[in-house]
C-alpha cells in the first residue's frame, strides 16, 4: 500500500436475510434485513483543495463521474454545509458493481464521513445518515457504522452484535438490476414481520433469491454449489452469494475451488465498520 496516500476503508456488507413485508403508499417496499459489515472492501483517498471543485481522479468505466455516488455525496455535503473547499478523490475499486454487497452505497458513506472530518463540517453521524438516505437506502447503515437489524426501507437501524463468522463472498459474474427485482410482479411481498430477538439464520430467507435464480442461471448454479459446503444465501438483490463458516481457513479452502465463471473473496464479519475504526484512530492522535 502506498504510505504517502491516506486511504479510507469503504467496507462491503451482506444482507444475512431480506424479508419484504409489504409496500408503502409511495411504492417503496417495507423491508426487514440484517446488515453484516465485513472487514474488506474498496478504499478511497481525499486531497482537500481550496477551490470548490469535486474531482474523481479514478473514474469507473461505464459510469459518468456526475452519476457516481462518490461525487454526488461530496457535492451533497458541500451544499448542505455551504463548504467552500473542494477535493480530489481516488478510488481503489475491489467490490463488484451490481453485486448487492453495497459497493456504491459504502463509497458514498465513506465520502460523507471522511469529508465531514477533513472539511471540518462537524455534522453528527445521525445528520450524515439522514443526508445519505437521499443517495440510497443502504447508505445510512454504512454511515452509522454498525452491523444492524434494519426495518422500513432499510433506514430504521438497531445495532446488533453477532457471533463472529467468516464469509466466502462469490460474484457469479452477472449484474442484477435492483429496480427490476423490486418491480417484478412475481416478487414475494407478504413475509410476516419478525422481531430482532427472534432472528435465526435458518429461520430466515431472502425474498429476492428465487426470482434472481430463475432469471440468472449462473446465480442458481453457483448457489447450489455453495450449499454443498456451508449454509449459503444470496445477499440483497444479488448477484453476490455468500457462505457462512466458523473459520477463515474453511472459507479459503472453498474459495480455492470456485467454479469457473465466478470470482470471490473471504472476509470476516465485524460489528463496527473499519471506517469508524479509522475515525477513532484519527481522533485519538489529534
Amino acid at each position: 500500500m502506498d504510505q504517502t496516500i491516506d486511504w479510507w476503508p469503504s467496507p462491503a456488507k451482506l444482507n444475512l436475510f431480506l424479508h419484504i413485508n409489504g409496500r408503502y403508499p409511495n411504492g417503496y417496499h417495507k423491508l426487514q434485513s440484517l446488515f453484516q459489515l465485513l472487514d474488506k472492501g474498496d478504499e478511497l483517498a481525499f486531497s482537500i483543495t481550496p477551490h470548490s471543485d469535486i474531482e474523481l481522479l479514478t473514474p469507473i468505466e461505464g459510469v459518468a463521474n456526475e452519476d457516481n455516488l462518490i461525487v454526488k455525496a461530496a457535492r451533497l455535503l458541500q451544499a448542505h454545509t455551504n463548504c467552500q473547499q473542494g477535493c480530489q478523490i481516488q478510488l481503489r475499486k475491489i467490490l463488484p458493481m451490481g453485486g448487492g454487497i453495497g459497493g456504491g452505497s459504502s463509497n458514498a458513506a465513506t465520502t460523507l464521513i471522511a469529508l465531514n472530518y477533513l472539511w471540518k463540517c462537524n455534522l453528527s453521524l445521525t445528520e450524515l445518515a439522514k443526508l445519505g438516505l437521499v443517495l440510497g437506502a443502504d447508505v445510512p447503515v454504512f454511515v452509522m457504522g454498525n452491523t444492524a437489524f434494519a426495518q422500513g426501507v432499510g433506514e430504521q437501524l438497531t445495532p446488533a452484535s453477532l457471533a463472529q463468522k467468516h464469509y466466502l463472498v462469490v460474484f457469479p459474474q452477472c449484474h442484477v438490476s435492483t429496480a427490476e427485482v423490486f418491480n417484478a410482479p412475481e416478487l414475494p411481498r407478504n413475509t410476516p414481520v419478525i422481531s430482532w430477538q427472534e432472528y435465526d439464520f435458518d429461520q430466515t430467507h431472502n425474498d429476492c433469491q428465487q426470482l434472481v435464480c430463475n432469471r440468472f442461471e449462473n446465480v442458481a448454479n453457483t448457489l447450489r454449489w455453495l450449499l454443498e459446503y456451508a449454509p449459503s444465501r444470496m445477499t440483497g438483490t444479488g448477484a453476490c452469494l455468500f457462505a457462512v463458516f466458523t473459520s477463515n481457513q474453511e472459507a479459503e479452502n472453498v474459495l480455492a475451488n470456485l467454479p469457473s465463471g465466478c470470482s470471490g473473496f473471504v472476509a470476516k464479519g465485524v460489528d463496527v465498520s473499519p471506517v469508524h475504526d479509522k475515525l477513532a484512530h484519527l481522533d485519538s492522535i489529534s
